[in-house]
């Protein structure tokens, strides 16, 4: 081996064992964030107006974000910060954390249990590896590029399914302030998949249905518009547990799509197909 391809394979072994390592203490700092979630979980909240509901919103994300922030930035301090986790399209050059520090939030103020916290490393647009963490049944769903998916340290393979006429799909319905042309698509969306899938499941937060893909339990998943820390997370998760992805066409996935679907293999074809008509 030439001293210039041993020294590229140094370097790709290093920054792989790196991420590794960031990886666990990743793990660390989004389960110490569940735990101060979990402790806050229980009763409804009860709110009035729209501003009581996002004050609400927003005493969740910061009681996670006091623990998120200073312990990510310190794995990574020249690493950008996404401000808000609503937001979609590329990032600029380089490394950013996005976090969704409570993903399913508005579950949590009605005590429901389908909320997570999330963070995910994304390096020159492309997640690398990614935390979902679910307080209430401590598991703990990681991803790191080629180094698989797991949840508590068992691997993920989505389903082996081949007849999309026998699977569960999901999606996750538009937000209260989206585009009307969005919601006509979701609808529409719904009712061709309603023709096509054994079982249809229309919740939020998406990030719950996509570990679900990657854990074999949900065949396909899909959802128009959306956010980064929305799919980005998924995205990896179901990656790496060997499923597709794309936009609802089936061409290739980037933050900038208006669609997004992961399936397993043997359904993708045909969920494209059904989301098309």
């Amino acid at each position: 081996m030439s001293e210039t391809l041993q020294t590229t394979a140094n370097t790709a072994t290093a920054t792989a064992a790196s991420d590794a390592d960031l990886l666990d203490q990743t793990v660390s700092a989004v389960r110490e964030a569940g735990s101060a979630l979990r402790e806050r979980f229980g009763d409804v909240v009860r709110y009035e107006t729209r501003e009581e509901l996002m004050r609400a919103l927003a005493v969740n994300d910061d009681a996670a974000l006091d623990i998120l922030r200073p312990r990510l930035t310190s794995l990574r301090p020249e690493a950008g910060w996404v401000e808000d986790e609503l937001d979609g399209g590329a990032l600029p050059a380089g490394e950013w954390w996005v976090v969704d520090p409570a993903e399913g939030n508005v579950n949590h103020l009605h005590a429901l249990p389908e909320w997570a916290v999330t963070a995910t490393l994304v390096r020159e647009n492309l997640p690398v590896l990614t935390v979902v963490h679910l307080p209430l049944t401590g598991e703990t769903y990681t991803a790191l590029t080629g180094g698989g998916a797991h949840v508590d340290g068992r691997p993920l393979r989505v389903s082996p399914t081949a007849d999309l006429g026998l699977g569960i799909v999901a999606t996750s319905q538009a937000r209260p302030d989206e585009d009307e042309e969005v919601v006509r698509r979701v609808g529409s969306s719904i009712t061709a998949m309603l023709s096509g899938a054994l079982v249809v499941r229309t919740a939020v937060p998406a990030t719950l249905h996509l570990v679900n893909v990657a854990a074999g339990r949900i065949d396909a998943f899909w959802q128009f518009a959306g956010a980064r820390a929305d799919l980005l997370p998924g995205a990896l998760l179901v990656t790496e547990a060997g499923g597709r992805i794309s936009d609802a066409e089936g061409r290739p996935w980037t933050p900038q799509s208006d669609s997004f679907l992961a399936a397993a293999p043997g359904v993708h074809a045909e969920a494209v197909a059904t989301l098309s008509r």
